[in-house]
């Protein structure tokens, strides 16, 4: 980590032209003694350093020196700038690399490349996680990282369903993912691949052990198939409903936005303005609640059981607010 912050500093210098010991900490997140010994370090490595005393002083790079970045076009350089993640790497000890990609990239643009840069880094911002979702103790997040990038085997304690008596798995690390602000571990035990939630590893051991990792996994490829086939587990109860042309546009609103247009994907309008169609829920209760809702722009056709519960809990609060 050391190694890597020092060229992250060195990047960093090379693109300002001075920065005070304290301005330098604040860029890279170390404190100020730290700082002094970095600085330290790259003198000693070679780096010719200038430091100017006094109030206006400062560091800086004995001019006309420089190192160079090759290899990135202006696009990709630029495109740096949009991958706004930085809480997502930083969990995963990455914060300094991106602090130092930036650097370097920045040190290297032609000017109007940096301005181009800046204004790509003021206009997009990616925010991973959903509204009102508290944060998840993810205190082995970092290990679990280095297990996955150092393919080392690992010996991990779980709460199945987050609750419960704990087990301990052996485990080969795969990879990492980040959905909707929750991160999962994939990893093979034994001879099947399975998701871990990170918020449910209490205890991780590092095994001296190498990981075996098949060589034809796509990580990415894989979240993707067992993803739909978890939301298809999901959706086993077909309810079939009619629906007013407000309620057509509310159902994105109401549902899940693949749910909803998978659902007007086989509408069919009627003569009456109203349109049919099959959603496919979870289980009567989560039908009953989701399109309770749609309030009179919906019709429950069938199954009777959910048309039933969804017309009892209408009578019940026309109780409750009734006169």
């Amino acid at each position: 980590m050391r190694a890597e912050r020092l060229v992250a500093l060195l990047f960093t210098l090379q693109s300002r032209r001075s920065a005070t010991v304290a301005e330098l900490a604040k860029a890279l997140g170390v404190s100020q003694r730290t700082m002094h010994r970095d600085l330290a370090a790259l003198q000693a490595s070679g780096v010719p350093l200038w430091t100017e005393p006094g109030r206006y002083g400062g560091v800086r790079l004995v001019e006309g020196w420089r190192t160079r970045l090759d290899g990135l076009t202006a696009r990709e350089a630029v495109a740096l700038f949009a991958m706004g993640a930085p809480r997502a790497l930083a969990e995963l000890g990455l914060g300094t690399a991106v602090a130092g990609a930036h650097a370097k990239v920045t040190a290297t643009l032609p000017a109007p490349l940096r301005e181009q840069a800046r204004q790509v880094a003021q206009r997009f911002h990616l925010d991973a996680p959903r509204w009102f979702r508290p944060d998840e103790d993810t205190a082995h997040l970092a290990d679990l990282a280095r297990a996955v990038w150092e393919e080392t085997r690992l010996r991990v304690r779980y709460r199945p369903g987050g609750a419960g008596e704990e087990v301990e798995r052996t485990l080969d690390p795969l990879g990492l993912v980040l959905k909707a602000g929750v991160w999962y571990l994939v990893a093979r035990a034994q001879s099947s691949i399975r998701t871990y939630r990170v918020a449910r590893i209490t205890a991780v051991k590092h095994l001296a052990e190498p990981a075996d990792r098949p060589e034809d996994f796509d990580l990415a490829g894989w979240w993707a198939d067992s993803s739909a086939q978890f939301e298809r587990s999901l959706r086993r109860l077909p309810v079939r409903v009619r629906l007013s042309a407000a309620g057509v546009r509310a159902l994105p609103v109401v549902l899940d936005a693949d749910l909803a247009t998978s659902a007007l994907d086989g509408a069919r309008p009627g003569s009456d303005g109203w349109t049919e169609t099959v959603i496919e829920f979870e289980a009567p209760d989560v039908a009953v609640g989701q399109l309770l809702a749609l309030g009179t722009e919906v019709e429950v056709l069938e199954p009777a059981s959910v048309r039933a519960d969804l017309a009892e809990l209408g009578r019940r609060i026309a109780q409750r607010h009734g006169g």
